[in-house]
């Protein structure tokens, strides 16, 4: 039964075979970052009974309080990608500034941006949590990497992808040709491929968005959120479900499992605080965006498309609207009007 099944291993390096003068450096990265997420996942299933639930007792850069898991999580990515030569730097949501490669390992030709565990306000009550990736090129006159190096618009990205701890451990990955997800069998510690060429329908009749700030949207998202719930009866014609975990990996997931639309859109409550944007450019919309889009969905801020984006900080926050392509569609018609 286990015979013709394709791990995640044989899936990259069968992929690596179609790249023209491909060293395998690209490879050993995307396994040293399924190793990591290996290592989370473990740990993320045992909570309480390895002691790594609750606070850390100190705020990340985004002044947001840390769990433990959010640094234990941190640390393990470091530690699983920084030694084999294929990285120059890292980026982390964690982390305030960039992190060189340390001088005693060997500096490579890839930059990887993560969240390391994303949602991780949900992993005290055992609701699904993940990791989300990217991986750039640095750029080639780069000596010592820089902050800048990292400031790459989202079309440029090499690979992105999220491991998904939920009541199975899935691993979800693009390399720009297509989306596919593999399941974490236990008993061998391998991923299998189980979700090939995932794409997400273009219809919906489901969204994803924050309620308790409706009276801080602006007026697209008010327009098409009313439109929703007015159901059947209303503009639309059709009954709409709601849904909100908290949990960007989670979300994301289900969409691409079924369909949809997620929202953390712009709103006079982030304006008044300064910022662009709820969530992370280079550590949650760049990476999601690209695996959404590869399985044609879209992703737009409300106005353009986020992988358009310049990024002009390390941790620049972007409004993301993202899903079913015909509803972002609808949703950025909204904005133009507006």
């Amino acid at each position: 039964m286990h015979n013709n099944r394709t791990t995640i291993t044989q899936y990259i390096i069968e992929e690596q075979r179609h790249v023209a003068g491909a060293t395998g450096d690209f490879s050993g990265l995307l396994n040293d970052v399924v190793t990591a997420c290996k290592v989370i996942s473990n740990m993320v299933n045992h909570g309480a009974l390895v002691g790594v639930l609750g606070s850390a007792g100190q705020e990340n850069v985004q002044g947001e309080t840390q769990k433990k898991l959010d640094v234990l999580s941190n640390d393990v990515f470091l530690k699983s990608n920084e030694w084999a030569g294929h990285l120059a730097a890292m980026a982390s949501e964690e982390m305030e500034a960039i992190y060189p490669i340390p001088a005693r390992y060997p500096r490579g030709k890839y930059l990887l941006t993560f969240d390391p565990l994303d949602g991780s306000s949900n992993i005290d009550v055992n609701v699904s949590v993940g990791t989300i990736f990217s991986i750039l090129r640095r750029p080639d006159d780069a000596a010592e990497p820089t902050e800048q190096d990292f400031l790459q618009p989202g079309t440029e990205q090499v690979a992105a992808g999220y491991a998904l701890y939920g009541p199975s451990t899935m691993m979800v990955l693009t390399t720009g040709n297509g989306v596919n997800g593999f399941t974490l069998d236990q008993n061998i510690g391998e991923f299998i491929l189980t979700h090939p060429g995932m794409t997400i329908p273009a219809e919906t009749r489901e969204f994803a968005i924050n309620a308790s700030n409706m009276r801080f949207w602006e007026p697209p998202v008010r327009r098409y959120v009313d439109e929703c719930l007015a159901g059947r009866e209303g503009e639309r014609g059709e009954d709409f479900n709601m849904r909100w975990i908290a949990s960007m990996v989670a979300e994301v997931h289900r969409i691409l499992t079924r369909g949809g639309v997620f929202m953390y859109p712009m709103d006079e409550k982030i304006r008044a605080k300064g910022q662009g944007g709820k969530l992370r450019l280079l550590y949650e919309a760049n990476p999601m965006s690209f695996i959404v889009e590869q399985a044609g969905g879209a992703a737009i801020t409300g106005r353009e498309r986020i992988m358009s984006l310049q990024p002009e900080a390390l941790h620049q926050r972007v409004p993301v609207i993202l899903g079913s392509r015909n509803e972002i569609e609808r949703i950025q018609g909204y904005h133009r009007e507006s």
